[in-house]
């Protein structure tokens, strides 16, 4: 009977907690989307954000030529009523390849910072949590990987393992471990001396519970905001492997890629390199300002 006792006072008191946790997530979560919505230029980047997702979402539809048809009777056709981008040197419509290569882009972006933020925040948190030797052994690791610079470790993986659209994933992924490594690590040694943490141990809960269930979605705020800022440095990294011959292959409409077939023709067909340049910019820059706009948003320390 006293054990029944115990656990069912246990199970009221954890199910408390969490029904107040969540009152709190919320309330915080409402605060943070009142403060983004003031900020102008984080909602221009919110804007560009959600018009690089339609498009995307819907390039079959909005493109108006298959991204991989050519028409050698327009080969590097200047902006015109027809192709309103121009064409290459193969005669392929540069918009519907910039159009279907949104939706490449985001597949690296987002696919690449989810095995970072995944095995990132998996170190992290087992760092910091419990610390000694664990974290010693695991930070050093994470510190030989940040000492080379995310785009030369992603050459050299492809290099070593050959250029795809998989292994791009990957090469750029391990590139952004540890920032979220780092990240992680900073917030569950902060978090594991809170009272609910001790709660949590003094009621027999396993360490894996802990972490998952009461310390990361607490450090959530820092790990969104460097998500987003990574995607924009992922989406960057890839077009740059692309545009060295080292990310997607042809005929993929990768932009970092179509940058590089138009460099020879820049003089003459300005158009065919212009184009994908400015897809990336405009979207690195919507990524940017939302990020930061919402660095801003989370931040506890600011106060309206």
């Amino acid at each position: 009977m006293a054990e029944s006792e115990t656990q069912k006072n246990t199970s009221v008191t954890e199910s408390t907690d969490q029904q107040k946790t969540e009152q709190v997530g919320r309330s915080q979560w409402a605060e943070a989307w009142r403060r983004l919505k003031r900020n102008k230029s984080a909602m221009v980047g919110l804007f560009l954000v959600a018009l690089l997702f339609v498009t995307a979402i819907f390039a079959d539809v909005i493109a108006p030529y298959d991204y991989a048809e050519q028409n050698y009777d327009a080969v590097r056709e200047s902006p015109s009523s027809e192709f309103l981008l121009g064409t290459d040197h193969l005669g392929r419509c540069i918009l519907s390849r910039i159009i279907h290569g949104t939706r490449l882009s985001i597949q690296v972006g987002f696919i690449a910072i989810a095995i970072s933020l995944v095995s990132g925040s998996l170190l992290g948190a087992i760092a910091g949590y419990f610390g000694h030797l664990v974290d010693n052994v695991v930070m050093r690791v994470v510190d030989i990987i940040l000492s080379i610079p995310p785009i030369l470790l992603a050459i050299a993986i492809v290099s070593a393992i050959g250029p795809s659209l998989t292994n791009l994933f990957i090469a750029v992924g391990i590139g952004f471990i540890p920032q979220f490594a780092r990240i992680v690590r900073g917030s569950v040694l902060t978090l594991k001396e809170e009272e609910f943490v001790e709660a949590a141990q003094a009621l027999g809960a396993k360490n894996s519970r802990i972490i998952v269930k009461h310390i990361i979605p607490n450090a959530l705020a820092p790990i969104i905001v460097q998500a987003t800022l990574g995607v924009a440095m992922a989406i960057l990294s890839a077009a740059g492997l692309s545009f060295i011959g080292l990310g997607a292959q042809p005929p993929a409409p990768e932009w970092g890629a179509m940058l590089s077939d138009g460099m020879r023709f820049i003089r003459d067909s300005w158009w065919i390199s212009t184009f994908p340049g400015l897809a990336i910019a405009l979207t690195i820059l919507g990524l940017n300002l939302f990020g930061d706009g919402l660095r801003d948003a989370l931040d506890p320390r600011l106060k309206d």
